[in-house]
């Protein structure tokens, strides 16, 4: 909108105006991608901010009721891409973006890629797992994290549900860049172990990069090669990884396939008891009917006698063939609930704490006896060293009345080693004296 002639004369506010008009007809909307940098966020509910790259930047404006349909985090640092208008804020006569939409710069690439690699493993048939897992297993490989929370949902749901159950934790990360190659060795591993008739591979939830290792090719392979069948429980029900799809079985969240692997102890103990009274109801049923049999036969007879008499011994002999078989089959059913029941028992946690704690307290009983024990064998050993010691001492031999005699060369050996007149010392068993050699003789 150019003025209507060289001297017209604008004031600021018609420039800014004029300004704007022709940003807004010459560009439209636009879609521009950049690094979120100051966000400021005042309580009219507005969001402004300044989209950057390396060599430049720009104020935005997002007003509070486009704000509200924008699921990206905002957070500074954030690299991502806008729908807006170009225009000016006439006050300031500041260029400014209006924006509409806002996505998170490279999620969409990111999610294009995992849809293209689940189309090519599905086509290879790489989804294709479906065997079955033993419920229960007897022995349980948990491949995750061993400080994550998933991990002690899990074993709490097994040991509540099914406490005889066998499990061994194989640790490794569950999120960065080398977590999916800990994984692939983890059920390698576990495949060259002939313990484990099931694995469960498991994490809580999180973002979607937080879950991005569980995305991994290679980790989706290795699930589908593996030779023990995989359940899968990643993140929350509404995550679904490359993992989910290659194992056996998936689970929505960790506790959920905690309760796939196994069953209630619970209703298993309440299915034997329906089942006894079942059976209780179908005896006494049975002994029915076979009185009101009897009864009728009974009153069919003519002559009452000798083989009323036979029927009803024999109807007797059933009676109490059938009580004893009841009682046969209640005392056993009796005995595996009483067997079910003590190994529960033993496998309590109680149990094996208290056994850990004596078996600690004697070998606390034994560390501190120990030391005195090795004390007295040394002491007993000095003794009998000092005894052997004082048996060759030169000193024992003159407590006996020899003597050691002395010169100003040291011991004397020989007679022919002094001289007539010489003064030497004799050491005796207590003291010393002084003598001198009058006269030397030969042997």
């Amino acid at each position: 909108m150019p003025p209507s002639s060289p001297h017209e004369t604008l004031s600021v506010f018609e420039l800014n105006r004029r300004a704007r008009l022709t940003l807004e007809d010459t560009f439209g909307e636009v879609w521009v991608e950049g690094e979120l940098s100051r966000v400021s966020r005042p309580a009219s509910g507005h969001l402004y901010f300044t989209l950057k790259d390396d060599r430049a930047q720009v104020s935005c404006a997002l007003f509070r009721n486009r704000a509200r349909f924008v699921a990206a985090p905002m957070r500074e640092g954030d690299s991502v891409r806008i729908r807006a208008k170009v225009s000016v804020f006439e006050a300031r006569g500041d260029y400014q973006l209006i924006v509409e939409a806002v996505q998170e710069a490279g999620r969409g690439a990111l999610l294009a890629a995992l849809e293209r690699l689940k189309v090519k493993l599905e086509g290879e048939g790489v989804f294709a797992n479906a065997r079955e897992l033993p419920c229960p297993p007897q022995h349980l490989g948990i491949i995750t994290s061993a400080s994550g929370a998933a991990l002690q949902d899990v074993l709490a749901v097994l040991q509540a549900r099914w406490p005889l159950l066998e499990v061994s934790v194989l640790p490794v990360p569950v999120q960065g860049d080398q977590a999916a190659t800990a994984m692939i060795r983890a059920l390698a591993a576990a495949g060259r172990d002939a313990r484990f008739d099931a694995l469960l591979i498991t994490r809580g939830g999180g973002s979607l990069e937080d879950l991005w290792c569980f995305n991994d090719e290679r980790l989706a392979r290795a699930i589908q090669a593996s030779p023990i069948p995989v359940m899968s429980a990643v993140g929350h029900e509404i995550d679904t990884t490359l993992s989910d799809l290659a194992a056996d079985v998936r689970a929505p969240t960790p506790s959920a396939a905690a309760e796939r692997l196994v069953p209630d102890r619970r209703d298993i103990l309440e299915r034997l008891a329906t089942l006894t009274q079942r059976l209780e109801s179908a005896q006494q049923r049975q002994l029915e009917q076979l009185g009101q049999r009897v009864d009728h036969a009974a009153s069919r007879l003519r002559h009452p006698g000798e083989r009323l008499s036979a029927q009803r011994q024999r109807l007797d002999d059933l009676q109490a063939r059938l009580a004893r078989a009841m009682t046969h089959r209640l005392d056993q059913s009796h005995q595996r609930l009483a067997t079910d029941q003590a190994r529960l028992q033993q496998t309590s946690p109680a149990r094996t704490l208290r056994e850990r704690r004596e078996r600690l307290d004697a070998l606390e009983q034994r560390l501190m006896a120990a030391p005195k024990r090795q004390i007295t064998t040394q002491r007993q050993q000095l003794e009998g060293l000092i005894r052997e010691l004082n048996a060759v001492s030169p000193l024992a031999v003159l407590g006996r009345g020899y003597a050691i005699l002395e010169s100003s060369n040291g011991v004397v050996h020989r007679a022919q080693d002094t001289t007539p007149g010489e003064v030497l010392t004799a050491r005796l068993g207590e003291g010393r004296l002084k003598v001198e050699v009058k006269r030397r003789f030969k042997q």
